[in-house]
Order: structure tokens, then C-alpha cells, then sequence
């Protein structure tokens, strides 16, 4: 399959996610929320579990990034960590996987590179997306042979944890575009429409957006928290 041909250059990829302990988790809700998506200008859907992906297929025409969210014990690799979440990712349909691309070992101490190479060879058809939390993670990965790159893990492995990939205007996605050819994602808490189109300036393929669409919960805490800052600076003025 060629990237190209999937439509997905500067355009706005929606995550559709909601895990079991989430109120939205149903693979019908994730298929509604992909529909609204779509109405919304989307060009493409990120989603979990090839259930999910098989009721977005059903309910779109847009191209699915697939990944599985999987724990092996306490092991921190868990977004498509072994060759059995690539197996069903390949039946669901998407025509692109991500996985893990970090530096940290496999739960099933398989390395990334040889991973890679048996998904090339089990399924040729497949584009691969590589989820990185650094610039030489993503420097490997376009070594690899990835077929884009997403900052998804800045902020979320041990190594970046006191990092933010919006932080510094975008530093860190300015670094990728510099040293990698292969085309950036941009990807993990980008919060509002002005931010996914900063990302565009800098010159990222695309933009993945999805606690900020589509997790009511997240976006119903956020507008709390600035309502309780004014309540707070109120009650402190009321008491002056």
C-alpha cells in the first residue's frame, strides 16, 4: 500500500479510544464517534482492538491507524507490543499499524527490528507507524524502514517523563523534521485547534488528536479545574 494514496498528508486523524475502565468503551459508541469524526473533516481514525476497528470500518470510509493495547504483567511496552496484536490488527482491516518504537526492551524480548521484519514479511501489505518518545528513537525508526513516525510517547516513557511535545513550540517535533526524512505525526496532548495547526506550520504530515475530541470525561476535568481556579481567586477576594 502506498501512503500516499491514503489521503493523510496535513490533514486531522482522530483518535477513537475508550478502555474498559472508560464510560465510552463499545465498540459501537467508537464507531459513532469515528462517524462524527469523519462529519467533522477527519481524514482518518486511530482506534483499539481490532473489534473496534471492524465497527469503524463498517460505519466509514476513512483509513484506520489500528493499534492493541495490551499489558504483559507490569511490562511498560504495551501499545501493539508483540507479533499476536499484530496478527489481529491484520485481520481488522486498518491499513496502518503502530507499535511501541521505543528503546525499551519487548515483553516477549523480541527486538523491534526483527519485529519489524517478520510484519514485513507476514503482511507486505501493511504501512507501519512507529510510536517514539525521542529524536533517536525516531532516527532508528526511519532506520527500520517505518513508514511514518508520531511522537505519541514524548512525555510517556521514564526517559521523557518531565517532557511535553508541546513544549518550547514544539521542540522536539522541530528536532524530528530536521534530522528525519521519513514523514512526522504529530502526536499526545495537543489540546486545542490552534496547537494541531501550529504543528502544521512546522511542517508535520499530519496531526493525531484524541483525548481533546473524543474523552468527554477529560474534557468535561479540564473545564472544571479553570472554573475552580475563578471560584477559588473568588473566595480568597470575598474574604479580604
Amino acid at each position: 500500500m502506498d501512503l500516499d494514496s491514503l489521503g493523510l498528508q496535513q490533514g486531522l486523524i482522530v483518535s477513537c479510544q475508550a478502555l474498559e475502565h472508560e464510560p465510552l468503551h463499545s465498540s459501537f459508541i467508537m464507531g459513532k464517534m469515528a462517524v462524527a469524526a469523519q462529519e467533522g473533516g477527519a481524514i482518518g481514525i486511530r482506534a483499539n482492538t481490532a473489534q473496534d476497528i471492524k465497527e469503524i470500518k463498517q460505519q466509514v470510509s476513512l483509513p484506520v491507524i489500528g493499534i492493541v493495547k495490551r499489558n504483559y504483567g507490569d511490562h511498560p511496552v504495551f501499545i501493539t507490543p508483540t507479533i499476536n496484536e499484530v496478527h489481529e490488527l491484520a485481520e481488522s482491516g486498518c491499513e496502518i499499524i503502530a507499535l511501541d518504537a521505543t528503546s525499551r526492551p519487548r515483553p516477549d524480548g523480541v527486538a523491534l527490528a526483527d519485529l519489524v521484519k517478520q510484519i514485513r514479511l507476514l503482511y507486505p501489505e501493511l504501512l507501519l507507524m512507529a510510536d517514539v518518545s525521542t529524536v533517536e528513537e525516531g532516527i532508528m525508526a526511519e532506520q527500520l524502514g517505518f513508514d511514518l513516525i508520531s511522537a505519541t510517547l514524548v512525555g510517556y516513557t521514564e526517559q521523557t517523563s518531565h517532557q511535553k511535545v508541546y513544549e518550547n513550540d514544539f521542540a522536539i517535533l522541530k528536532e524530528m523534521i530536521r534530522q528525519i526524512k521519513t514523514p512526522i505525526v504529530a502526536e499526545g496532548n495537543i489540546m486545542t485547534p490552534e496547537m494541531a495547526a501550529r504543528c502544521l506550520e512546522l511542517g508535520v504530515y499530519s496531526v493525531v488528536v484524541g483525548g481533546a475530541i473524543t474523552r468527554p470525561q477529560q474534557i468535561t476535568a479540564r473545564f472544571m479545574e479553570k472554573m475552580k481556579e475563578v471560584r477559588s481567586a473568588s473566595i480568597v477576594q470575598n474574604r479580604l
